[in-house]
């Protein structure tokens, strides 16, 4: 039997954003944080990291100066409990300091690719806390694996009632002029 690491090892209350910040950063880079119970989660495909990869540069291209874009970083939605989660990719303020703990307010968009073991997650839980924190557009991305299926479902949202509108469901190119304009062609992602 292997013990559990120590980091592992919660308080009835659960881990704690003090507790997270301690850890290492390669233990950090594996978990997401709901409610403060640590949830791991595999490592992507290769073909997953591709297409987050490429689609990250596209929007990096067509951003401008006053937004950055990152791929799989902390993404601070509450304190307490702890909610931390890692978006595949997110658009932010450029002037955010690179020591200050991401959190919605500084983000203009968040994508998630979906996995089969994250159906779930990214279809109900993370636009649920990623609308009830503010973010104003957010896109799941499904079928990366097969250009023929795949879809970027875009959401916009509604801020009378904190939840996502659907904006447009995209099988192909497209072209997006909210947060910011950008043409996508979802067959050069792969």
């Amino acid at each position: 039997m292997t013990a559990l690491p120590d980091w592992m090892l919660l308080s009835a209350s659960g881990l704690s954003a003090d507790d997270y910040e301690v850890l290492p950063e390669e233990v950090c880079r594996r978990i997401e944080v709901v409610d403060g119970a640590i949830v791991v989660n595999p490592a992507p495909r290769r073909s997953h990291q591709i297409f987050a990869r490429r689609l990250a540069n596209a929007l990096e291209a067509a951003c401008g100066p006053g937004l950055e874009v990152s791929t799989d970083v902390d993404l601070r939605l509450r304190d307490v409990p702890l909610l931390n989660r890692r978006p595949d990719i997110v658009v932010y303020d450029s002037s955010l300091p690179d020591e200050i703990m991401l959190r919605p307010e500084h983000c203009v968009l968040v994508v998630e690719l979906m996995s089969p073991g994250s159906v779930t997650a990214d279809r109900i839980d993370k636009p649920g806390e990623y609308a009830a924190g503010g973010i104003p557009h957010f896109w799941r991305i499904e079928n990366t694996d097969d250009l023929e299926k795949v879809r970027v479902f875009r959401y916009v949202l509604d801020p009378v009632t904190k939840a996502y509108a659907p904006a447009a469901v995209h099988g192909g190119p497209f072209t997006v002029t909210d947060p910011f304009t950008v043409n996508i062609d979802l067959a050069g992602l792969r």
